[in-house]
């Protein structure tokens, strides 16, 4: 029986507050059960990141490590990108974002790319790979790009939708068949200002012209989209983001077939 794909997903942060009802002083680390699901939906295992560093940490584990062992990475949603990371200082206190975070997953998305394995990014996964790789962002669209579409109703949110615009013979219009545009939600506030050197952009919001999908044109395997694949439903009209999954494991596969055939 084959061994089934081990896939990393970076946690996301709860820092120390007085205000919470349990382990208020006490950091906790979490995933969202919906990206656990899709990862496990076409057979991998998803497995999560617990960070090696902090004030209680202990041994000798390292991100290299987990590199080593695991499959591929995936990034998800979250917090803010502390605008440090990407060399500004917060226009407002509220979008000051999870320094530690950042400092966690740069360093893992390093690890992984040194690896040779495969990482994909999803809406602040998305932001973060930008930045891990020399890019900014916008620290708030609305204030910003005031022009542009609401990327994030609270009220609503993962059923607030916009079409997507795919660039043509770009790898993710191929993945998806060859259309040219479909349904996405959009549930982030931040968004990819100046793109990293070595990327190449995928997708557009077709109205404002944000980015929405980007791909390094490196030979790791490193790509992210904006949306959130793991809220998209069939009964909701929105993408089937399958193929995306299904490629990002295919690359997974592939690198591991050929590190057991040179062993």
């Amino acid at each position: 029986m084959k061994e089934r794909l081990k896939i990393g997903i970076s946690a996301c942060f709860l820092h120390p507050d007085p205000a919470r009802t349990v382990f208020a002083k006490k950091t906790l680390q979490y995933i969202e059960q919906s990206m656990a699901h899709w990862v496990m939906s076409t057979g991998a295992l998803p497995v999560m990141i617990p960070s090696p560093a902090g004030d209680s940490a202990q041994g000798e584990v390292h991100f290299d490590d987990y590199a080593q062992w695991l499959d591929g990475l995936v990034l998800h949603g979250g917090a803010d990108v502390w605008p440090g990371s990407y060399g500004e200082t917060p226009l407002q206190e509220r979008w000051s974002g999870d320094r530690l975070r950042d400092e966690y997953e740069i360093a893992l998305v390093r690890a992984f790319v040194a690896a040779g394995k495969p990482v994909f990014g999803v809406c602040r996964g998305l932001q973060l790979i930008n930045v891990a790789f020399g890019g900014t962002l916008y620290q708030d669209i609305g204030t910003q790009r005031p022009e542009s579409l609401v990327h994030r109703d609270a009220d609503v949110y993962d059923h607030n939708f916009h079409q997507l615009e795919i660039v043509p013979d770009s790898r993710l219009q191929a993945l998806l068949a060859g259309a040219r545009s479909c349904k996405i939600n959009s549930i982030h506030h931040q968004g990819i200002k100046d793109l990293a050197d070595g990327f190449v952009v995928e997708a557009r919001c077709p109205d404002d012209g944000m980015i929405e999908a980007i791909r390094h044109a490196g030979p790791t395997y490193v790509a992210a989209v904006q949306w959130h694949p793991e809220f998209h439903r069939p009964e909701l009209g929105t993408l089937d983001d399958t193929p995306l999954l299904n490629d990002f494991l295919a690359a997974a596969q592939t690198f591991r077939a050929e590190t057991e055939r040179t062993r």
